[in-house]
């Protein structure tokens, strides 16, 4: 998706300082706690990830800067500071390689590398979730032929049914439980588009 076609309640993130400072695993893996967990200090989170204090201070500072988390002064006492993922819009975009200047686009492809490492660790986990819970795990699988117009309508829509149906950690409901979504959608190659849809 261009950023032209972005509706105004989307965020596109294409300023390549805060891009960078998501490209780096060790800054997801905090966010993914504090939006999961809620919030942490850097003591706790070094604990977690097997990091000493000041490493995981310094990348707790970097996430600050960029605006992506923010720190709980009424909780914080002393050295101890506490820290919350900050407010931001729940329907965040990456930029097309092309709004990048040449010199900013090896980072973008890391973040996506990253974003793919860290999908592939939840699908193999997905059969013992599955096991574990069956009515909480949900997947479609297709093939369906689409113009480009189509295509973005398809995806705006499930953007607004994803927004629709989804709290953020701070609204959700007492029973609400925190559900990892992905949706991927892409050219099946030329010897692929023999199939149909199916789910």
């Amino acid at each position: 998706m261009t950023d032209e076609a972005a509706p105004p309640e989307s965020f596109l993130l294409d300023d390549p300082a805060r891009l960078k400072a998501l490209a780096h695993p060790m800054r997801r893996l905090m966010l993914r706690h504090l939006g999961v967990h809620g919030p942490a200090t850097s003591t706790t989170l070094g604990e977690l990830l097997g990091a000493k204090t000041g490493t995981t201070s310094y990348h707790l500072r970097q996430l600050e800067k960029y605006g992506f988390i923010e720190e709980i002064p009424e909780r914080s006492t002393g050295r101890e500071r506490w820290w919350r993922k900050a407010r931001a819009p729940r329907d965040m975009r990456l930029p097309t390689p092309d709004r990048l200047a040449p010199e900013d686009r090896p980072i973008l492809a890391e973040f996506h590398r990253l974003g793919l490492e860290e999908d592939l660790r939840l699908l193999e986990g997905l059969p013992r979730l599955y096991e574990r819970d069956p009515a909480r795990v949900k997947a479609s699988r297709g093939l369906g032929w689409m113009t480009d117009e189509e295509f973005e309508a398809f995806f705006e829509a499930y953007m607004e049914l994803l927004l629709r149906h989804s709290h953020s950690r701070d609204e959700a409901p007492p029973d609400a439980r925190p559900m990892y979504l992905r949706l991927w959608a892409f050219p099946a190659a030329p010897e692929d588009r023999e199939g149909t849809a199916d789910s």
